[in-house]
């Protein structure tokens, strides 16, 4: 069965100028928008794990401007962990001993099953002691919001109110692809929470 993650997927997602999802500019404020919300929370960023890290983006990010946080970065790939120099994990099979305190997931539980999606969010849960950055299309975005140009609509397009459950179970939404960890030791103003 060939890698779905191949070369031609990255050249033409990620890699392609004219073609791409996003470039270096774009995560660079996204990244700021993230930890700085996270500051803001009064998170602490000293390490960082980067599930699908594709083109290293965020990691090039974290290393200019955040350089003392320990940055891991993975992705199920084996094109993008030999050109990027990621570790080759399957989310929804991979529990790493320790955990992080910002864990970004962009991209990623849209391309799984329903069963291994639900595996991966128990796994980025166990891995996460702060903040959650997640970023997951959904059946109605792909209709009203994703240029269909630039995204792979190959997806599994399913409703936010799936997404949500399987999240409800370890974390509070804050918002704007935030989440927090349930059981720590962060306070929220009611307001600043999402929609459960």
């Amino acid at each position: 069965m060939p890698d779905p993650f191949s070369e031609s997927y990255f050249r033409r997602y990620y890699e392609a100028g004219r073609s791409r999802v996003y470039g270096g500019s774009q995560i660079a404020e996204l990244a700021k928008g993230v930890t700085g919300f996270v500051r803001w929370f009064g998170g602490d960023i000293d390490t960082v794990l980067d599930i699908g890290a594709g083109t290293g983006l965020w990691g090039k990010w974290f290393r200019k401007h955040m350089p003392d946080a320990r940055y891991k970065s993975v992705d199920v790939s084996a094109y993008a962990c030999a050109r990027y120099g990621h570790e080759q994990r399957d989310i929804a099979k991979w529990r790493a001993r320790r955990k992080f305190d910002l864990v970004i997931c962009q991209g990623v539980l849209p391309y799984l099953s329903d069963v291994s999606c639900g595996r991966a969010i128990g796994n980025i849960a166990a891995m996460c002691r702060g903040f959650l950055y997640l970023e997951a299309v959904t059946a109605n975005d792909l209709r009203s919001v994703c240029d269909r140009s630039l995204t792979d609509v190959s997806v599994l397009a399913r409703p936010a109110s799936f997404y949500r459950r399987e999240l409800g179970r370890y974390f509070e939404p804050l918002g704007c692809g935030l989440h927090y960890v349930l059981g720590g030791e962060r306070l929220f103003y009611e307001l600043e929470r999402g929609r459960k």
